[in-house]
């Protein structure tokens, strides 16, 4: 049985290198191919709404999703229970191939009806762990092969607050989008703000706030995040992600 699922997911995810660990026993596979079928009964019956889907879709329970119309989905897009989508936006949401959202994740692109929205991205093979916000107002952007830790919050717009004649909530927002480029990990309860991009390959350290751009393969670490060193130096201390 262990075989027989492991060449599927091959198949799935177009991966031939694929491994799928062999010591499940035969009941916890049933439990997990009985969660997965009922997951894909769900997205049979919602991607019929989406704008574009090119493969399976999994499903979760008590998942919301709102302005399906917006949404193009690649092959084998996973979202979990709990999930909040609302793709209102100028560009809406695209999720390219194999691509997972966890559980009680929140995706949005419009906050406040009177200013929409620009939309997200989310590249191939890249996940989106568990409780992790994106707010897609001024355009998010994630590329390929990217681990988005749990907890991770990414803003793309900011309140303006300079005029003290005016309330902070009517003075309006500036949108800067978020860049993250192919094959970054971005640890637990990372927040990255409007207008940043982090380059390819790097890595944030938990707990982070990265508020400026950092250059590919760099590893960030602090509040507000800082450049430790780039990956492949050697340094004696070691970052906790």
């Amino acid at each position: 049985m262990h075989t027989i699922i492991e060449k599927v997911i091959r198949k799935l995810k177009n991966n031939p290198d694929y491994k799928f660990e062999n010591d499940y026993s035969f009941r916890e596979l049933s439990v997990i191919l009985w969660a997965r079928g009922t997951q894909l009964s769900r997205g049979a019956f919602k991607r019929i709404w989406f704008k574009q889907s090119s493969g399976l879709v999994f499903i979760g329970s008590h998942v919301s999703i709102n302005h399906r119309y917006l949404i193009s989905a690649g092959k084998n897009l996973i979202i979990e229970d709990n999930v909040y989508i609302n793709a209102l936006s100028s560009e809406g949401i695209i999720i390219k191939n194999n691509v997972s959202i966890a559980r009680n994740c929140t995706l949005i692109c419009t906050g406040v009806i009177a200013q929409k929205g620009k939309g997200i991205i989310i590249g191939n093979n890249s996940g989106i762990n568990a409780g992790t916000y994106l707010g897609g107002q001024g355009g998010i952007e994630i590329g390929d092969n990217v681990i988005i830790g749990p907890g991770v919050k990414i803003f793309s717009e900011n309140h303006n607050f300079s005029d003290f004649s005016l309330n902070i909530k009517d003075q309006g927002v500036t949108r800067n989008g978020v860049f993250i480029d192919d094959n970054c990990w971005i640890g637990a309860g990372v927040t990255i703000l409007a207008g940043v991009t982090i380059g390819r390959g790097c890595v944030i350290a938990a707990g982070s706030i990265v508020t400026k751009s950092v250059m590919p393969h760099s590893i960030i670490a602090g509040v507000p995040g800082r450049v430790l060193k780039k990956r492949g130096e050697f340094y004696a201390e070691e970052v906790t992600i």
